[in-house]
C-alpha cells in the first residue's frame, strides 16, 4: 500500500507561521467538506470505516495522532505530528484514528459532501467490497 503525504508550503516570519491550502493545487481534489476532531479522550479510537468514493486529506493541525490504514492486503500506521503535513487517504481504504495527544486537533478535507451511503462501517463488508472476503 502506498502511503502518500503532502508537505504543504509554510509561509513564516517573525510573526509566526501560515499554511494556505488550495484545492486542485495543494489538495488533489475539490474540497466539498471540512471537519475536525478535538478533545478526543485517551484510549479512544475513531473512524472504523472506509468510503466507496470519498477521498480525504488528514492534517493534525495541533498535537499528534496516528492513523491505521488498511487496504485489505496490508496495514500501515502513520504518525501525524506536523501541522504542515497532510496524509492522503483514497477511497476503499479502511481507516482508524487513535493515540491522540490531549491537545490534538485533526482536520479532515473531504472530496465529497456527507453521504451515509458512501460509508462502509463493517470490516467484513469492507473486505467483501474490495473482493478480499
Amino acid at each position: 500500500m502506498e502511503i502518500k503525504k503532502y508537505n504543504f508550503q509554510i509561509h513564516g516570519d517573525d510573526r509566526g507561521q501560515l499554511v494556505a491550502l488550495e484545492e486542485m493545487k495543494d489538495i488533489p481534489f475539490e474540497i466539498k467538506r471540512v471537519y475536525y476532531m478535538y478533545d478526543t479522550l485517551e484510549g479512544v479510537r475513531r473512524g472504523y470505516h472506509a468510503h466507496k468514493c470519498l477521498e480525504q486529506i488528514l492534517i493534525c493541525i495541533h498535537g499528534t495522532c496516528k492513523i491505521l490504514m488498511d487496504d485489505g492486503k496490508e496495514k500501515a500506521e502513520v504518525l501525524l505530528d506536523k501541522p504542515y503535513e497532510g496524509l492522503y487517504i483514497s477511497n476503499a481504504i479502511w481507516r482508524e484514528m487513535f493515540d491522540f495527544s490531549p491537545d490534538a486537533v485533526l482536520m479532515v478535507l473531504a472530496s465529497e459532501y456527507y453521504d451515509e451511503k458512501d460509508y462502509i462501517r463493517n470490516y467484513d463488508d469492507f473486505l467483501k467490497y474490495i473482493g478480499k472476503a
